[in-house]
């Protein structure tokens, strides 16, 4: 017996495993960190964003260079009438030409048609850190709102367990002749009523995992791994950050590019030139001859040509300044607002931990004890059974609404814009 032969699969079986080893991986639970990285490679409003920063980019690079030139060809006197009419080489006057004309705009003109393209590049650049923001703020909404609702239907396992112990009593106190028999019909409703509120949750878990899809891709079907994020919120700092907020600064390029296009209608008023040099060449009995010329621009109605283009431009530029000032109010309003949504909902929470929670579990405990004591009706248990199962559910969706507002907050005021 050959010993060595049972090693020859040895390479496969190291593939074999290394695959199995690598599957995990694939389907591994997804974190917060994990789907903002997923989003900001795969979110398509990025891909465009960054596709408009290389066409801006791009485009500035010939912004100021001066136009093609022009080559020119033609003949001149030629004869139409007489009898060296319709031929080339008789008359002496017929002339073959080719020539070269460069138009050269003005030097403040090309300065502001680069300044132009410069402050478009970087519009884009500011545009794409909006994008992105917006990508990452709403990639953790719905990632939050479908652990929300995940949590919460973790729960009905426990309250149809504790469901099903309730019919459990009730069908005792029924034998025991302590209870009427419409009793059994009640715990029954309670099951039902639980089954229509869970269906209701599996529609929100699926459309909070399509609005997951809508950032990560497929990878919004994997099961989710982590708790709620705690981001620190800083309020007093916040007011401070206002003005980096990256729609606010985006203004900056914005107005440059804008000043940029009134420099570039003022400079009309300038005379732009060219230069044409043609060579004709005549019969040959005749010498061949050189043309030099220069044209200019004479810019002479300025009321009714350039000074109406620097008005548009002025007030185009007065409209993104306005655009401003009313951006930076409502995103203080925002601010303002989202700040007292957070602290109510901070205060909300810790209530229902430390007073509503604990409340309805007593209300439960005693009604239940009365009941099987035989001095208490079921729908009072019924009625303390559902106002809990509501302060549970409840207090889940305080923490979730707490930990969106806090998303709001941090992505805009509490992260380092890149």
């Amino acid at each position: 017996m050959n010993p060595t032969r049972y090693f020859t699969g040895g390479p496969i079986v190291a593939a074999l495993v290394a695959s199995v080893l690598a599957l995990p991986s694939l389907a591994a639970d997804l974190t917060l960190d994990e789907a903002l990285r997923l989003a900001e490679d795969n979110a398509p409003s990025l891909t465009a964003q960054t596709a408009k920063l290389q066409a801006a980019s791009s485009a500035a690079i010939p912004a100021g260079e001066l136009p093609d030139p022009k080559l020119l060809l033609g003949v001149q006197n030629y004869p139409v009438g007489g009898p060296d009419r319709w031929t080339i080489d008789q008359d002496f006057m017929t002339m073959q030409m080719v020539g070269v004309m460069q138009e050269v705009p003005n030097r403040d003109k090309r300065r502001a048609r680069t300044e132009v393209a410069e402050a478009a590049v970087e519009r884009a650049e500011a545009e794409r850190r909006v994008v992105r923001l917006k990508v990452r703020q709403a990639t953790a909404l719905a990632w939050i709102s479908r652990h929300t609702v995940e949590r919460k239907q973790s729960l009905f396992e426990t309250f149809f367990r504790e469901n099903r112990l309730l019919a459990a009593s009730v069908r005792a106190q029924i034998a025991g002749g302590r209870a009427p028999a419409a009793d059994a019909v009640t715990a029954k409703q309670e099951a039902a009523d639980l089954t229509e509120r869970q269906d209701e949750l599996a529609s929100q878990q699926a459309t909070a995992r399509a609005a997951l899809r809508r950032w990560i891709g497929p990878a919004a079907d994997e099961p989710l791994a982590g708790d709620l994020p705690s981001w620190p919120i800083a309020a007093a700092g916040y007011a401070h950050k206002l003005q980096v907020h990256p729609e606010l600064t985006a203004f900056a390029p914005i107005t440059r590019e804008a000043e940029a296009k009134v420099r570039e209608a003022e400079a009309e008023k300038k005379s732009d030139w060219s230069w044409e040099i043609d060579y004709q060449h005549r019969g040959r009995e005749f010498g061949d001859m050189v043309s030099v010329e220069f044209t200019f621009d004479l810019p002479l109605f300025p009321g009714s040509r350039q000074n109406p283009k620097i008005a548009a431009r002025h007030a185009e530029l007065n409209q993104v300044e306005a655009e401003r000032e009313a951006l930076t109010r409502e995103h203080a309003e925002q601010l303002e607002a989202d700040l007292a949504e957070y602290q109510r909902l901070d205060r909300a929470v810790r209530r229902s931990q430390d007073s509503l929670l604990p409340l309805a579990q007593e209300k439960v405990d005693l009604t239940t004890a009365s009941y099987r004591a035989g001095t208490g009706e079921l729908a009072s248990v019924i009625a303390a059974r559902r106002e809990q199962i509501e302060a549970r559910l409840k207090q889940i969706d305080l923490e979730g609404q707490r930990a969106l507002t806090s998303a709001k907050l941090h992505f805009t005021y509490g992260e380092t814009h890149p």
